[in-house]
């Protein structure tokens, strides 16, 4: 099984809000590895380490080696929390990876071929993309490295669907399985915005006149 990046991890025993707050106050990070019909793992990460990780989308997309001592286990990401206010990482949820057992994980939607595009190089469009990444199911040895959908293609007023991006065999996107094939861009002429920019100069046009009308108003009564 492939696994792009390694993550480097301590057993802990402590559990509670004071342990987590202790762990973090040295620079650790709380963590737990679960699933893969094993019982769950405590675990601390480096937090210096971890912040160089997370800046990089593929270690939300990709099948890491978490590794403690000289055992290595391959998991994905389940879930990160930050700090609200601070660029601190808080706790991981990791969850266990087994060859045999397919996993649900959202790729990220490389775009390429937009300025060459009929409808924007040729025809003015502007191009708006609806999805930014995917949910997709598969095998871990199938999960694909990158997703990318050619637009160069594409014409004025054209759109892609999710079941219009290319997956390897063996993959498949969750919302298509389940009959939400959302769009994911589209091309549409700058005019297409006009109506709504004229709707909205109408419905403040009356406004306007009646904040000139009420000092008339106030007139009148004195």
């Amino acid at each position: 099984m492939k696994m792009s990046i390694e993550l480097g991890a301590e057993f802990r025993n402590d559990e509670g809000k004071g342990a987590s707050r202790r762990l973090r106050h040295a620079g650790r990070v709380p963590a737990i590895l679960y699933g893969g019909k094993q019982p769950p793992r405590m675990l601390s990460l480096d937090h210096q380490k971890l912040v160089t990780l997370i800046e990089d989308e593929k270690f939300y997309s990709s099948i890491i080696g978490v590794k403690v001592g000289a055992e290595t286990q391959a998991a994905i990401v389940q879930d990160l929390q930050m700090h609200p206010a601070k660029p601190q990482v808080l706790h991981v949820d990791l969850l266990r990876v087994s060859a045999d057992e397919k996993i649900r994980l959202r790729l990220p939607i490389h775009f390429k071929g937009e300025s060459i595009s009929p409808g924007v190089k040729l025809q003015g469009g502007l191009v708006s993309h609806r999805l930014a990444d995917i949910e997709v199911l598969c095998l871990p040895k199938d999960l694909p490295e990158e997703i990318v959908l050619d637009l160069s293609q594409m014409k004025l007023n054209e759109t892609r669907h999710i079941s219009d991006i290319p997956l390897p065999a063996g993959v498949v996107a969750t919302a298509v399985v389940q009959g939400k094939d959302q769009v994911v861009v589209s091309i549409h002429s700058p005019r297409a915005e006009e109506p709504e920019a004229k709707a909205a100069e109408t419905a403040a046009a009356p406004a306007a006149d009646a904040k000139k009308e009420e000092p008339k108003k106030d007139a009148a009564k004195k």
